[in-house]
């Protein structure tokens, strides 16, 4: 499979999987907002599938109407698909964050992989952790090990906003429109991520390890486990976004190779933020 094969298929996965979460799509022409009915993910724009180039003044649009809804103000794309949204995006006073995207490899035999994680259902006692980890994770980005460990999860587990987001993962996971995997220790879930598959492509996302547990090869094990399942489903294709060039060379690591960069747009970061 060529890049641009991919990169085409990739195009229709990230105009698929909103409508699948049960997004409404609303056409702003050149670009798509796609706004979450109910409780659920909080969605973002992006451009319109086969459409063209977006201007500022298409873009000011759909920020005036994120603000009208109270969402998140937030793009998402590909350069190398639309290389001209990003001058408009920045014009329209978004800052725009470059991240590698990545494809699984599978013409060559993966790599050996660390093992210790495992499928969650629905109604695992350790899913409302599971899905607590990756926002300590992502609080204190990067690689190094950090000061969040299990008092911190526990406390953050019992904050009554984490019972919405394991309900509403817990109903993706009984639908099939997510799979999560944890790697856990003593009953404690340390690290978990999930994989959201669209017909024959799926992608992993919120791969997050608990900073005081980083440097185990947990993550890997995590991806390893999704990647394992998800190919047994039939997957074909198999991507993500890394944080970094140090997450992305871990990623190289389970198989997974640069094709593409992206790119997302939101609101630059204000002084108390």
């Amino acid at each position: 499979m060529t890049i641009q094969t991919i990169l085409a298929s990739l195009e229709q996965y990230y105009d698929a999987v909103p409508r699948a979460g049960g997004a409404r799509a609303e056409d702003f022409g050149p670009l798509t907002l796609f706004v979450q009915e109910g409780d659920g993910w909080a969605y973002y724009a992006r451009p319109t599938l086969g459409g063209s180039g977006a201007s500022v003044a298409d873009v000011e649009r759909v920020l005036a109407r994120q603000r009208e809804l109270k969402l998140p103000e937030a793009f998402e794309w590909v350069a190398e698909n639309s290389p001209s949204l990003r001058a408009s995006v920045e014009a329209a006073g978004l800052h725009v964050h470059a991240h590698p995207l990545m494809v699984l490899d599978t013409a060559e035999p993966l790599p050996p992989q660390p093992e210790g994680a495992r499928l969650l259902g629905a109604d695992d006692p350790l899913l409302a952790a599971a899905v607590t980890v990756p926002m300590l994770a992502f609080a204190a980005g990067g690689t190094a090990l950090g000061e969040a460990g299990p008092a911190e999860l526990a406390a953050a587990t019992a904050d009554p906003a984490v019972e919405v987001r394991r309900a509403t993962v817990a109903a993706a996971i009984a639908s099939g429109r997510t799979v999560l995997a944890a790697a856990e220790r003593d009953g404690v879930v340390l690290c978990s991520g999930q994989y959201n598959p669209v017909g024959e492509v799926a992608e992993i996302v919120a791969v997050g390890t608990l900073p005081a547990a980083r440097r185990q090869g947990l993550a890997l094990a995590v991806t390893a486990a999704l990647v394992t399942e998800a190919l047994a489903r039939g997957i074909r294709t198999v991507f993500l976004s890394a944080g970094d060039e140090d997450v992305a060379r871990i990623y190289g690591r389970a198989g997974f190779r640069r094709v593409a960069t992206a790119l997302i747009a939101e609101p630059p970061a204000t002084d108390g933020a």
